[in-house]
């Protein structure tokens, strides 16, 4: 029966213990050990006799002793009958005094050769080692999966379609100038639909390099006959171009003194990832550029100065509504951030460090990197660590001081009655050509210095009303300094008593 198949085995391997322990007696060895001096160096076990041979600290050390049946595991190859090799010997037997052997190790040299190469810091070095290494290639490949995981997310927003859209933007007749009027005119304001954005970038042909700094370079390249600019960020620069690239993006955000956003795209060529973002392209290149080229007249300065308050004012302002527009502050304005269009007015650029403002929160969105703003332009309460971070006037007000540099830049190269002077940038006698921030807080904070306004602009009336703005702009105290929306109706007024048409 079943139940009688499943009791035989164990009846059967009872019955062998019984005439095993019956058939055969207890095991004598040899015995070494001080426990065995009583008994004649000798031992009785039931398991098996053993002899073990050692080199250690450059001597010969011979072992005999028993060794229990319980202590005979795994079978087949105890642990207890393993020899290391060119330090241990072991032999185990299993007849009466078997283990009566002298046993050989390699010479001494070799032994401590290899006892030395195989010390408890070599085990912990070959333990940890292969550890650590996985460690490293487990944090590399998190490292990896979440950079293209965030290219990836980004890379769907850009893949959303709207096959409505695609037909109204995207036909073959439309030109670069149809699309900035559709950008102009559009209710949003906020710029394209990001498929069209992708499209767009992915169709440009780079022309030349314009410009480099330290996010990457700056393209001139062709989209349907018209000429457009491309910043290409590093791959390092991610956070940056994603940062700017949001900026732009903000709803009615578009103006004409504010750079005009046409696109951003990341582009994986299997190697590496370019960031592009896609710009206005204005032929005579930054305000710094400009003034090194040219001098301007009165009509010049002013058009210049006017629009780059236009520019901030709006920047600055907040539209409230469904369709409104956050105060947002540039945070490094200088020359170098401002382009010149065309019909030789200003359009504001780089906002890669702006910071938004949200009134129903009353919240300020700074951007998540370690860029900070151009120490030669920074304003005193910045240079000296005591701007208010969580009030966002006081980054407007971190502005003004920067657009007064920058006026003071302009006016320089007014040529009034045949006399203008050379370029040169804000405290270039005061400062080297690279400063540091402790010595601008020297200079602006201690000792209080400004750039000098020479005496005789008193002598002609627009050189006047530009050394009293810019003066008004410097004020230590941020506060007192003058509003953006200000300054951009004492040059409109101005401009009107000069009888321009600016």
């Amino acid at each position: 029966s079943k139940n009688t198949g499943s009791l035989a085995l164990p009846v059967v391997f009872c019955f062998f213990l019984i005439i095993q322990t019956i058939t055969f007696p207890a095991l004598r060895c040899n015995c070494s050990t001080a426990e065995c001096e009583k008994t004649g160096s000798q031992c009785e076990t039931d398991g098996a006799c053993m002899a073990s041979t050692s080199f250690i600290d450059g001597r010969e050390q011979h072992i005999r002793l028993c060794i229990t049946r319980d202590n005979l595991v795994p079978p087949g190859q105890p642990f207890y009958c393993l020899s290391a090799k060119g330090l241990l010997n072991i032999h185990c037997c299993y007849t009466n005094y078997c283990n009566n052997i002298d046993l050989k190790v390699p010479s001494g040299e070799l032994c401590q050769v290899s006892r030395g190469s195989w010390g408890p810091v070599e085990l912990v070095a070959v333990i940890a080692g292969p550890l650590f290494l996985l460690c490293l290639l487990l944090l590399m490949g998190a490292f990896l999966y979440q950079y293209h995981q965030r290219a990836y997310s980004h890379r769907q927003r850009l893949e959303v379609e709207d096959p409505s859209c695609d037909t109204l933007y995207m036909t073959k007749d439309r030109t670069l100038q149809d699309l900035i009027y559709d950008l102009s005119t559009s209710g949003s304001g906020s710029g394209l639909p990001l498929f069209v954005q992708r499209t767009v970038a992915r169709t440009i042909v780079l022309q030349e390099i314009i410009g480099k700094g330290r996010f990457g370079e700056v393209w001139r390249g062709r989209w349907r006959g018209g000429d457009v600019a491309v910043k290409i960020f590093s791959s390092r620069e991610e956070r940056s171009w994603f940062r700017e690239a949001e900026i732009y993006q903000t709803i009615m955000l578009r103006h004409e003194n504010i750079l005009g956003f046409i696109a951003a795209d990341n582009k994986d060529n299997g190697t590496w990832t370019q960031l592009w973002l896609v710009s206005d392209y204005h032929e005579h290149g930054s305000l710094f550029d400009y003034l090194n080229r040219y001098s301007v007249n009165i009509e010049g300065m002013i058009k210049l100065a006017l629009s780059a308050a236009s520019g901030l004012a709006h920047l600055h302002m907040e539209i409230l509504g469904t369709q409104g527009k956050p105060g947002i502050a540039h945070r490094d304005l200088k020359s170098k951030n401002i382009l010149v269009k065309k019909n030789c007015t200003c359009a504001i650029a780089d906002l890669g460090l702006a910071v938004r403002h949200d009134s129903a929160t009353d919240t300020i969105d700074i951007a998540p990197n370690q860029r900070v703003g151009t120490k030669r332009y920074m304003a005193p309460e910045v240079l000296d660590e005591t701007i208010n971070m969580r009030h966002f006037d006081s980054f407007k007000c971190a502005d003004i001081y920067a657009l007064g540099l920058v006026y003071w830049e302009i006016t320089r190269r007014c040529n009034s009655g045949g006399i203008h002077e050379e370029y040169q940038l804000p405290y270039y006698d005061l400062v080297p050509s690279d400063p540091t921030i402790e010595e601008m807080r020297k200079l602006v904070c201690d000792q209080k210095l400004r750039p000098n306004i020479p005496n005789w602009w008193q002598s002609y009336e627009a050189l006047r009303v530009m050394g009293k703005i810019m003066r008004e702009c410097w004020y230590a105290n941020g506060a007192a300094r003058l509003t953006a929306l200000r300054i951009k109706k004492s040059l409109s007024q101005l401009s009107i008593e000069e009888d321009l048409k600016v």
